[in-house]
């Protein structure tokens, strides 16, 4: 090949990945926009979801998150009466108090592994992952256009710190975020899973899904959880976040039937 052309080679190479950079950045741009703005989504310094969440018809129960800047989280579920409790400081402390483990006996609070609290960075970012996301370590590739939920979406690669790798679906007509998809952690195994987002409401200016289902595709894990109640900028007291939860009460058994 002569210089010439491998000069217009590297130089059509160069002008393809500048317009990828580009094109990250509008449908990043555009997301942030279709959520309510840069501006709204800082402003939040707190937050509290409560609602419902259900892996199959029979095991469901509520749930409440809340949230708060720096990366505060404060966490419980409860099914069949019994509540698992996952807390953590926003710096460097966490505790999980998990009575479905079944290989512990007797469930206490234990302090969270150093994986769980890098794993939990996602959920306690109140920006999420494209907010500054060269500042928090994540690269961001343009990965083509897929059709999800019957509508033509920008498919986005995401690389964080480390080394774990995400696709988002942003739909090409709003911007709104309309799937994830990559893995998680079930009984010590990482398997596929994906997630769709619902139901878009408007809470003090910021867009949020209130219904989110997830699945593992070929398998008959699922999880559906429907918010109820979304509060943002609420007063939510520090101790919330960094102490260790207080395991609750038992259940009481059900009363002795009377005999006739």
């Amino acid at each position: 090949m002569s210089r010439k052309l491998l000069f217009l080679a590297a130089l059509c190479l160069f002008a393809a990945t500048a317009a990828s950079a580009q094109s990250v950045d509008e449908i990043i741009a555009r997301y942030v926009t279709a959520r309510g703005g840069l501006d709204k989504i800082r402003s939040i310094k707190t937050e509290r979801i409560t609602g419902t969440i259900a892996f199959a018809p029979d095991i469901q129960g509520p749930f409440y998150l809340e949230r708060k800047r720096p990366l505060r989280l404060h966490m419980e579920i409860t099914l069949n009466g019994l509540t698992m409790i996952r807390v953590y400081d926003g710096k460097s402390s966490g505790w999980v108090y998990n009575p479905f483990d079944p290989h512990v006996q007797k469930p206490t609070v234990e302090p969270m592994t150093a994986a769980e609290i890098s794993n939990i960075y996602d959920e306690a970012d109140f920006d999420g992952p494209f907010v500054d996301y060269k500042e928090k370590g994540n690269k961001i590739e343009f990965a083509g256009k897929e059709d999800v939920l019957g509508k033509p979406t920008y498919k986005l690669k995401l690389t964080n710190k480390t080394g774990d790798v995400s696709y988002f679906y942003f739909d090409v007509s709003g911007g709104s975020l309309l799937k994830w998809e990559g893995t998680r952690k079930v009984n010590q195994k990482e398997i596929p899973w994906e997630t769709f987002f619902h139901d878009f409401r408007d809470i003090n200016g910021l867009k949020y899904p209130f219904l989110i289902e997830s699945d593992s595709p070929g398998t008959e894990q699922t999880q559906r959880i429907i918010a109820e109640k979304i509060e943002v900028n609420i007063p939510v007291e520090d101790a919330r976040f960094d102490q260790a939860p207080t395991p609750p009460a038992p259940p009481a058994p059900a009363p002795a039937a009377k005999p006739n």
